[in-house]
């Protein structure tokens, strides 16, 4: 098996695990006091993190901002790829890791011949992920960058397990 060949059965094996962080991560409700919440936990996340590296956060909602940050040691850069990745996921309905790694399973890296998109604005690289409603699907996104790709969804979608699993304790006790 070629190296080629090795990374697009490499990028096939993780799609259906990704697939299942979409089904598994939906809000039955997201509120703006939401939004705050998970971007104060994802901070909390990414400060334990040793050794300790600055991420930007950006969490839309219809098109609105609910929350934005960048920690000390980002830079503009971080901003542009959070641009990027959120136009990802409210385009494309999934996550930009999922998105990145369906074209890495064919052999491609070109968004802008695949989906006709400009990679001034979209990025398929790991961070975004879809803000998603139960019975609604897709509301927004929330983005971080700051660190490799498969890092950033991985500290996404564990922002998003810690909060789910607040609401719903919370519901319980209610």
């Amino acid at each position: 098996m070629s190296l080629n060949d090795q990374q697009k059965a490499d990028a096939a094996a993780v799609m259906p695990l990704l697939l299942q962080d979409e089904k598994e991560l939906q809000f039955s409700r997201f509120t703006n006091d939401d939004a705050l919440t998970l971007g104060n936990i994802i901070v909390h996340l990414a400060k334990e993190r040793v050794p300790y590296k600055g991420i930007s956060i950006l969490i839309t909602r219809n098109g609105q901002v609910l929350f934005q940050h960048s920690m000390e040691g980002t830079t503009v850069d971080n901003e542009d790829w959070l641009r990027r990745k959120n136009n990802t996921v409210i385009r494309l309905q999934h996550s930009s890791y999922y998105i990145g790694r369906e074209l890495a399973s064919k052999g491609l890296t070109d968004m802008e011949k695949t989906y006709r998109v400009s990679m001034n604005d979209y990025a398929c690289h790991g961070g975004g992920f879809p803000l998603l409603i139960k019975d609604v699907g897709c509301v927004g996104a929330i983005v971080v960058s700051g660190l490799k790709q498969g890092e950033d969804h991985l500290l996404v979608t564990q922002g998003i397990r810690e909060l789910i699993t607040k609401m719903e304790q919370q519901q319980q006790q209610q």
